[in-house]
C-alpha cells in the first residue's frame, strides 16, 4: 500500500478554500451512518427526523469530547508548554490557545468520541421526550459504519499506523525530511531512521484493520438483532457494540505505534505506562457485559406475572 499524494483535496480553492481527505472521510461516514439510521427509525415507527438532529447535536459534541481526551493525556508534553506561553501573554500568544482546542492541529481521541456522542444522544432524547434505549439500539449499528468509513482518514494524514511489517499489504509511509526534524515526515521515533529503517519499510496499516472491523462488527449487530430479537432487551444492541466495538480495538491498538498511553504519546509505552485505549477498552467489556448479566437476570428472575406486565 503506498502513501497518498496528500492529505489535501482542495488546497486554496478559489484562492481560499482548503478541503482535507480527513474530513471529507469522517462527515462522509457520519451522513451515511445517519441516512441508515433514519431508514432504521422509519422501519420502527419512529420520526426519521430525529436521526438526523441527533447527528447535528452528537457530531458536535463528539469532536469536543474527542479533542479534550487527547489534550487531557497529551497535556505534560505537548499542550503545557503552550498554555504557559499564552497565559504570559494571552495578545501575543493567542495562536497557542487556539492549537490547544483546535482538532485541525492533529490529535483526537475516537473513544473521547463515543463518549460525546453519547451524552449528546442521551440529552437529545431526554430532551425531546424519547426513549433513549430505543433510539441506542436504532443508532448501534450505524456507529461502525461512520467508523470503517471515517478511519480511512487516517489514510490521508499517513497517522494510527503500526509496527513494521513484511506482509504485502502493509503501508508504504512518506520518509521525506525524515531525521532532519522536518514536519514532511510522517515517522515517530525510532522508525524515522532510515538508516535503520528505510523508505522502502512497510508498517501495519492498523486503521485498515478497524476498518474492516467495524464492517464485521456492523454485520454481527444485524444478525445479532435478528438472530436475537426475542432475547433482546432495549438498549442490548448498544451494549454489544460497546463490547464488539472494544475488543477489536484493544487487539488493533497492540499494533500502533502512535498509541496515546497514560504518560504521554508513543506506541511502546515504556516505564509501565499503559495504552489508554487498551485499559478504556478492557474496562468497558467488563462493565457492559456486566450490565446485560444483570439485566437478563433480573428478567430471569422476576415472576411470571411481573414480567408479563412488562
Amino acid at each position: 500500500m503506498h502513501p497518498p499524494t496528500g492529505p489535501l483535496l482542495l488546497d486554496h480553492f478559489l484562492g481560499f478554500l482548503s478541503i482535507r481527505w480527513y474530513a471529507v472521510c469522517i462527515l462522509g461516514g457520519a451522513v451515511l451512518a445517519t441516512w441508515f439510521g433514519a431508514r432504521r427509525a422509519a422501519a420502527a415507527g419512529k420520526n426519521p427526523e430525529h436521526a438526523w438532529n441527533l447527528l447535528s447535536v452528537g457530531l458536535v459534541v463528539a469532536i469536543i469530547f474527542a479533542r479534550a481526551w487527547y489534550v487531557l493525556f497529551e497535556w505534560p508534553r505537548r499542550f503545557r508548554p503552550l498554555w504557559d506561553r499564552f497565559i504570559q501573554a494571552p495578545a501575543t500568544n493567542w495562536q497557542d490557545f487556539i492549537s490547544i482546542i483546535n482538532p485541525a492541529t492533529g490529535g483526537i481521541a475516537i473513544q473521547g468520541a463515543l463518549m460525546g456522542a453519547l451524552l449528546a444522544g442521551y440529552w437529545y432524547t431526554r430532551r425531546q421526550h424519547l426513549s433513549f434505549a430505543d433510539w441506542a439500539d436504532i443508532a448501534a449499528p450505524c456507529l461502525p459504519i461512520g467508523q470503517a468509513f471515517g478511519r480511512w482518514g487516517n489514510f490521508w494524514n499517513q497517522e494510527a499506523y503500526g509496527r513494521p511489517t513484511t506482509l504485502p499489504w502493509g503501508l508504504q509511509l512518506t520518509a521525506q525530511g525524515c531525521g532532519a526534524d522536518d514536519p514532511n515526515c510522517h515517522r515517530l521515533p525510532p522508525y524515522d531512521d532510515l538508516q535503520r529503517y528505510p523508505d522502502a519499510t512497510r508498517f501495519h496499516p492498523t486503521f485498515l484493520y478497524e476498518s474492516l472491523w467495524s464492517l464485521g462488527v456492523f454485520i454481527t449487530l444485524l444478525w445479532i438483532e435478528r438472530r436475537f430479537r426475542h432475547w433482546l432487551l432495549r438498549g442490548d444492541l448498544l451494549l454489544a457494540y460497546l463490547i464488539l466495538y472494544s475488543v477489536g480495538r484493544f487487539w488493533v491498538e497492540g499494533l500502533r505505534v502512535d498509541s496515546l498511553c497514560t504518560g504521554g504519546i508513543g506506541g511502546e509505552c515504556v516505564g509501565g505506562q499503559l495504552r489508554t485505549a487498551q485499559v478504556l477498552s478492557v474496562v468497558t467489556i467488563l462493565l457492559c457485559g456486566a450490565i446485560i448479566a444483570y439485566r437478563h437476570r433480573r428478567r430471569t428472575a422476576a415472576p411470571p406475572t411481573a414480567r408479563a406486565a412488562a
